[in-house]
């Protein structure tokens, strides 16, 4: 497929070195950014150099794009994503999808009627853990779900509280929909929807109009639960996705990099109990869930599957955000 990419920042970079992991025959054909230094070094990503657009509609609307990745800061990914898909591209938008539900539902009300797919950026799901995780807690020897246990952090950096992530008319908020929404996702996508939704957002360290902490707690018609924390004062760091079965427990730590050496660990529950049988996966070198999310999404575009993490997973997520948000 011919690509576009609007947003070359961090993400947009990333995107971009996907498109060539995976083989298949991708092209960025075109990019655009506010920053045109930032464009150029993403335009030339795969040594390919793709066009630069003079506006993100030029690129959103690209003759030759087929699908167009849209990696903006959270106030314009809702309105790219839409005019894309308005100019019959499939789209790829990054997480949260929107700054809040009431942004994002006439995205979500649109793409139904649309025969494009539209994919949105929950990235962790497509880690080797935790794709080993989903494989073994679907399975009936793992038995039901109870409960799931998540934390989530990072220590911030020198003038984070400056940055676009600060400001709520950029961002729609702090931590909570940062990392937040990763663990609300991540908790859906292992026991479905949430019924109960409770928690707080407070700001302890950093100087900002956002929070810097992130409390929640859901349960669903049955009661079964999820803890979540995230925070942006961690210091050092960290990933943690505990999953809790009737029959045995799935625990993952890190994501690589600064986050730590991903390993998944699983408990299996003997029959007498006691001290459960223990196995343990590591997954060593670079980060290789952008390549399996962008693969896994040309693949529902070519055999016309559902896509895996959508617009409403997006939708619900923020739903629960805005929630302890106090918004609705």
């Amino acid at each position: 497929m011919n690509i576009a990419i609007i947003g070359c920042g961090l993400i947009g970079e990333k995107r971009a070195r996907a498109l060539g992991a995976m083989g298949g025959g991708h092209k960025l054909v075109m990019v655009s950014d506010r920053e045109r230094g930032r464009a150029e070094k993403v335009a030339r990503i795969n040594k390919e150099n793709a066009a630069i657009a003079s506006s993100w509609e030029e690129a959103a609307a690209c003759p030759d794009a087929d699908l167009v990745i849209v990696s903006t800061s959270n106030d314009s990914l809702t309105a790219v994503g839409m005019y894309a898909l308005r100019h019959n591209k499939h789209v790829l938008i990054e997480k949260p999808g929107a700054r809040n539900s009431s942004e994002i539902e006439p995205f979500y009300m649109e793409s139904l009627e649309s025969d494009r797919k539209v994919k949105v950026g929950f990235n962790l799901r497509y880690h080797p853990a935790m794709l080993k995780a989903k494989e073994i807690a679907s399975s009936p020897e793992f038995g039901s779900l109870m409960f799931i246990r998540g934390r989530y952090g990072h220590g911030g950096r020198i003038g984070y509280d400056k940055e676009w992530r600060a400001n709520p008319e950029i961002s729609g908020g702090g931590e909570l929909i940062d990392q937040g929404v990763h663990l609300i996702d991540l908790s859906r996508h292992f026991m479905g929807d949430f019924e109960k939704v409770e928690g707080f957002a407070e700001t302890y360290f950093w100087d900002m109009k956002v929070d810097d902490n992130g409390f929640i707690s859901l349960r669903n018609p049955g009661n079964r639960a999820a803890w979540l924390q995230v925070s942006c004062t961690e210091w050092k760091n960290m990933f943690c996705f505990e999953i809790y079965g009737k029959y045995g427990k799935l625990q993952i730590d890190g994501l690589g990099g600064s986050y730590g050496l991903e390993r998944l660990s699983y408990y299996k529950m003997l029959p007498e109990m006691g001290p459960p049988q223990t196995t343990i996966w590591e997954y060593p070198g670079g980060d290789l869930s952008w390549d399996l999310e962008f693969k896994d999404f040309i693949f529902a575009i070519e055999n016309d599957r559902p896509v895996n993490g959508s617009l409403n997973d997006a939708f619900e997520a923020l739903k629960i955000v805005d929630k302890i948000y106090g918004r609705i």
